[in-house]
């Protein structure tokens, strides 16, 4: 995530702390925008929450071009980003203003219960999992509170097109209204129930 970017979801995430309630991402990867997330919850007094399988996105697995093989676990052959994600919030002292939910996306979502401040969506970049995370998250977004996507292109040339659809189909729901773009980065508040 490019500097300005990431400012643009901090302020985001400053913002939604105001409402008083958690923030979650969806995509934790090494820990960037989650330290991002972290440090305003803190700063808000309410709680960060991420979630990540930790094992990598399809375009992060060996072959592909963001695959970096320094957070490979050795003894298993596969992506294992937990490690240096929890050095990522040890570094910068947040490690006790987030709470890391390890698992899959739609199977965190399917038990989540309560509202949230802000939806911070950054996962796998396929219609399957895009989708998913879209369909099992921005339920939770609080009436005012914030729907942050990440790597929409509206052009199919500059990359990947499934979070541009589920942006596209958060403003087409109604219940959605963008506020603030910056790049890639989409931030949309809730305006009115559904998805």
């Amino acid at each position: 995530m490019p500097v300005h970017e990431g400012l643009a979801l901090y302020a985001a995430a400053t913002e939604a702390g105001a409402l008083g309630l958690p923030m979650l991402e969806v995509g934790t990867y090494c820990g960037r925008s989650a330290v991002l997330l972290a440090d305003a919850a803190r700063a808000a007094g309410v709680s960060a929450l991420t979630v990540d399988h930790h094992r990598g996105s399809e375009e992060q697995q060996p072959g592909w071009e963001y695959h970096d093989p320094s957070v490979v676990d050795p003894e298993i052959g596969l992506m294992d980003t937990l490690p240096t994600f929890r050095r990522t919030l040890r570094r910068a002292g947040l490690e006790e203003h987030i709470v890391a939910l390890v698992g899959r996306s739609p199977q965190i979502a399917a038990v989540w219960n309560g509202p949230l401040g802000l939806v911070f969506v950054d996962g796998g970049h396929t219609d399957e999992h895009a989708n998913a995370d879209y369909e099992g998250w921005a339920p939770h977004v609080a009436e005012g509170g914030l729907l942050v996507i990440h790597d929409v292109f509206p052009d199919p040339a500059d990359g990947g097109q499934a979070p541009y659809r589920i942006y596209r189909r958060a403003l087409a729901s109604g219940a959605f209204t963008e506020v603030a773009a910056t790049d890639s980065l989409r931030v949309l508040r809730r305006t009115a129930p559904g998805i």
